[in-house]
């Protein structure tokens, strides 16, 4: 386990990588400035966007995890 734990943790990190460069990011830099976006209030999401930030989440988690192992293991 602990041979292959480092590769897991390199897909895991290239897979968190690609879920946050995929999902929206046209109200990041202008909400910080206090512009007040077109679609005002809250923002949904749906279909593949809600998939991909649940997947998103989940890898993190996994990530965690396996950072956690790697410090317990490793030692």
């Amino acid at each position: 386990m602990i041979q292959i734990l480092p590769y897991i943790q390199i897909v895991l990190s290239l897979l968190l990588v690609a879920g946050v460069l995929l999902q929206r990011s046209e109200e990041s830099l202008g909400s910080a400035f206090g512009s007040d976006g077109a679609a005002g209030g809250r923002f949904m999401r749906r279909g593949f966007e809600k998939i991909l930030f649940n997947a998103t989440l989940v890898v993190a988690v996994l990530f965690i995890l396996s950072a956690f192992a790697n410090l317990l293991i490793g030692r």
